[in-house]
């Protein structure tokens, strides 16, 4: 299992998310998905993933965007099949509850666990889409408002994780030009007395996992 998790954006050590792909960037192709913004409207949400794929072509990436939206309701080996192509899935962050409601209706979810589980893709991302792969959610509701799921899909969030960590990721820790970085030092103390297994990122740093082996860089 390869996996790049950054606190903000691409994170100081991009390189070290190019250096877990084993496959040549023949198309330089990654999937962008950026239904964590769901709840947003659609200009600013558009603008959004427009600066995620200008972000990536930095990296000499080209990235689209896979909108799981276009994959609810139909079968899920729709979108295991779209996101097999790519050997690198860039969740950018946004509501983590969003997110996963996205990734369960799509089928994206089950998906994801198995390419990873077979090595056969890299997951990349950042804020929500790190937080989202932990085995719960619970507590990050003081960050991430779960009535956005209602407000997207006009749904009710679900509280589990993808289980894919047995943690919780806290990002923007200690990061005073991120808005969220006081309430999610709240969040992260919570974890603390509470005995939640998590880790803390500063934006800047990621979280690397190759393998058995995992670092923060």
């Amino acid at each position: 299992m390869r996996m790049y998790l950054s606190s903000f954006r691409t994170g100081d050590h991009p390189e070290e998310m190019s250096a877990l792909l084993d496959r040549p960037a023949e198309a330089g192709e990654v999937a962008v998905i950026a239904n964590a913004i769901d709840a947003l409207p659609g200009s600013e949400r558009r603008a959004a993933v427009e600066r995620e794929i200008t972000a990536l072509a930095g990296l000499g990436l080209r990235a689209v965007e896979l909108d799981l939206r276009a994959f609810f309701g139909r079968p899920p080996a729709h979108v295991a099949a779209a996101l097999a192509r790519f050997p690198l899935v860039w969740v950018r962050g946004g509501n983590v509850f969003v997110l996963r409601h996205a990734l369960a209706l799509s089928g994206a979810d089950e998906a994801l666990i198995g390419l990873l589980r077979q090595d056969a893709v890299v997951y990349g991302g950042y804020s929500a889409g790190a937080c989202v792969l932990a085995p719960d959610l619970r507590g990050l509701e003081q960050c991430d408002d779960p009535r956005a799921v209602r407000a997207a899909y006009d749904a009710e969030a679900r509280w589990d994780g993808l289980g894919l960590l047995d943690y919780v990721v806290v990002p923007h820790i200690d990061s005073p030009g991120h808005p969220e970085s006081e309430i999610l030092g709240v969040v992260a103390g919570g974890y603390r007395a509470g005995g939640v297994a998590h880790r803390t990122l500063r934006d800047g740093q990621a979280l690397v996992v190759n393998g058995g082996n995992s670092y923060v860089c």
